[in-house]
């Protein structure tokens, strides 16, 4: 099967690709900047140049193939330009959907997210779920939801979708905020963090397995939740522990992320802010919870998250022989 894959430089979108040409499939990876994908090209993937902001750059690539993976996104928590995420996660996904539209592909994989429900107050929740709030967390979150009503509409115009929601995502070769808190922790620089604070931890080889057998087995306009077992922070970091001997940071009520989050939302104002530190990013911290169900992946995927114990033993290996380190 020929497959087009964006987002293909991206944690999960490059673990997809990967996945599918291991599993022997024609593998063309929509890359903004070529050079920074040798690794796919080094494994027989086709490397197309284009953006996701730019329509007609995506035409040659998406023409043809058996179906599309559009993992292209901007996920950024208290970056303080949000324009990527109207540019990419709206009107890219916009772009995207309107052109399998138009060629008439066969099937489709879009990834959405569990964000797209903000804080679910300590439920674990399925598809049928909706936001009802008045504002989400984050731009990310917001921007995602707009996509995912997008995703939705072009599914009722007849375009052979399927929608998958993973939650958090771990693993060696993250970038995101998860790695450096990981990294943090290793050397010993968190000094608190929420409690309460929860999400679904999905191992980045799952969540790709996920998406593939979403285009293999997944019904066309369905939804399904890519989450891997729910924990709080608090408990991850002590599993933490016990793998590496490192303690586990001091915890702290919600409230007190809350309250340094309104005051770093004045400060934010005059003076550059790490994004870690914003009104946002401590806002997201702050005793919330992402937390959904995936009893309908395993039931109709049959696709199966590793506990984290194991996942983050792996990640923790990883990163602590990148650091030179031994458990303590």
């Amino acid at each position: 099967m020929k497959y087009c894959v964006t987002g293909a430089t991206g944690f999960v979108g490059g673990q997809v690709a990967r996945q599918l040409a291991a599993a022997g499939h024609q593998v063309t990876a929509v890359v903004r900047d070529p050079a920074r994908a040798r690794d796919l090209a080094d494994l027989g993937i086709e490397l197309h140049p284009g953006d996701v902001t730019d329509k007609e750059s995506l035409r040659a690539a998406m023409a043809g193939v058996d179906g599309v993976f559009h993992l292209a996104g901007w996920y950024k928590i208290g970056a303080r330009d949000k324009r990527p995420g109207e540019a990419v996660n709206i009107r890219g996904t916009q772009n995207v959907l309107e052109l399998m539209h138009e060629l008439r592909l066969p099937k489709g994989v879009y990834t959405s997210t569990l964000a797209v429900n903000s804080d679910t107050r300590g439920r674990r929740v399925d598809e049928t779920y909706h936001f009802g709030g008045v504002r989400h967390l984050s731009e990310y979150d917001r921007t995602k939801a707009v996509a995912h009503e997008i995703a939705e509409a072009f599914i009722g115009r007849g375009l052979p979708l399927v929608i998958v929601q993973p939650g958090l995502v771990y693993g060696p070769g993250d970038t995101s905020s998860v790695r450096t808190t990981l990294i943090q922790y290793l050397q010993r620089r968190v000094p608190v963090v929420p409690q309460q604070t929860a999400f679904c931890w999905g191992h980045v080889d799952d969540i790709a397995r996920g998406h593939l057998l979403a285009m293999e087995k997944g019904q066309a306009g369905q939804n399904y939740f890519l989450c891997g077992p729910a924990h709080t922070l608090v408990e991850a970091l002590q599993i933490a522990q016990q793998i590496t001997g490192i303690p586990a940071p001091r915890s702290a009520p919600p409230g007190v992320f809350k309250a340094l989050s309104a005051v770093m939302g004045v400060v934010e104002k005059v003076a550059p802010v790490p994004e870690s530190y914003t009104a946002e990013g401590l806002r997201i911290a702050a005793g919330v919870t992402y937390l959904g169900d995936n009893a309908r992946a395993r039931r109709e995927l049959g696709w199966e998250p590793r506990p984290l114990r194991e996942g983050l033993r792996t990640t923790l290996e990883h990163e602590m022989k990148r650091l030179g380190m031994t458990r303590a």
